[in-house]
């Protein structure tokens, strides 16, 4: 569909995609003495902080349930699209499920923006949707202020392969599967700072669904999964750390940034929610500096996942990420629980 204007989708809207999340401390507290586990056959639900809900349906089949969205990262109603509806699908397979069926949640601005706009937004998400084989069954729309979109995603799982984000075991090896830095960039191309190829390679990793986590499931010996988004890299990690009972060492020149994270971020370029998230948790970490501050607390939409491996198991799980040829990099290792929930190294 061809669309007349020009559009930038951004100006609409004072954050951006996970970064427009409400900060760590006002959702517990919103939360609180709200959460749910272990309720009319409920084997995961809110009280961990995991990526979706899990209900047993019978004979080890599981449903998983989640809903995710938000309001623009990108300019491009088609990109945005896409990206919201992979950030939707991959919360599935961050606890190992497959997806099978999604409805779609759109505010929207008529008086500010064109219903050809929204198609757009709608188009994208439908082809990342198409990509991993499922439709847009219907959904919900509302008049809003400004434009958000996304996703609620079923999923189905085997009992056995459900990923937690409290499972972690102390000797495991945790990988991240996508390079970090995706507020910093965006906020980069809000400010026009962002070349071509910085802004393609933001997209193109903005748009992968997390496909590999359904395959990450299939070993007993990957312990605990969650994806980074919102709350940062730092932030996912001690929901693994605190939900396990463990603490973590980070390697942090082994942690991968995309390109021009280190020098926007050398020059104070960085999204508001970074500073959150780091009120939220800055007593349970040693080692930040003050570019691994920004990297590290950057609010990520539709991030990698997180995953903690046994030490037997590593070499299988390394063998077949690198016959899919999908991206990982090993930052750190899970111990006993001490006084610091994370200690950074090498920042």
């Amino acid at each position: 569909m061809e669309i007349e204007e020009t559009i930038q989708l951004t100006a609409y809207t004072k954050g951006g995609g996970c970064g427009c999340k409400l900060p760590p401390l006002a959702l517990r507290e919103i939360l609180f003495d709200h959460f749910t586990s272990n309720e009319f056959g409920l084997l995961v639900g809110n009280s961990t902080g995991d990526d979706a809900a899990v209900w047993e349906i019978g004979n080890d089949l599981c449903l998983i349930s989640t809903t995710d969205f938000f309001t623009p990262i990108v300019d491009d109603p088609y990109d945005f699209g896409r990206i919201a509806a992979a950030n939707s699908i991959s919360d599935v397979y961050a606890m190992g499920g497959k997806p099978v069926l999604a409805l779609s949640i759109l505010g929207w601005p008529t008086e500010k923006l064109s219903n050809t706009v929204a198609a757009e937004v709608l188009r994208g998400a439908r082809e990342v949707c198409a990509s991993v084989g499922i439709a847009i069954g219907g959904g919900h729309s509302i008049e809003n202020p400004e434009p958000i979109f996304g996703l609620s995603v079923n999923g189905m799982v085997n009992k056995e392969h459900i990923k937690s984000n409290h499972s972690a075991l102390a000797g495991d090896v945790l990988i991240l599967t996508k390079p970090l830095g995706s507020g910093i960039l965006s906020t980069a191309m809000k400010r026009g700072k962002l070349s071509d190829e910085q802004k393609t390679e933001l997209i193109e990793t903005l748009v992968e669904v997390n496909c590999i986590g359904q395959d990450l499931a299939s070993f007993p010996g990957v312990h605990a999964m969650t994806d980074v988004t919102g709350f940062g890299l730092l932030g996912h990690a001690l929901e693994l750390t605190e939900g396990s009972g463990l603490s973590l060492e980070l390697d942090y020149p082994q942690i991968p940034l995309m390109s021009g994270v280190k020098e926007f971020a050398a020059q104070m370029v960085y999204p508001d929610n970074t500073m959150r998230n780091w009120q939220a948790f800055n007593k349970k970490i040693i080692g930040i500096t003050g570019e691994s501050l920004l990297t590290l607390c950057d609010p990520q939409t539709n991030g990698g996942l997180l995953v903690s491996v046994d030490a037997e198991t590593l070499p299988m799980v390394i063998e077949m990420l690198e016959n899919k040829k999908q991206f990982y990099r090993q930052i750190g290792v899970f111990s006993a629980k001490r006084e610091i929930a994370i200690t950074l190294l090498g920042a």
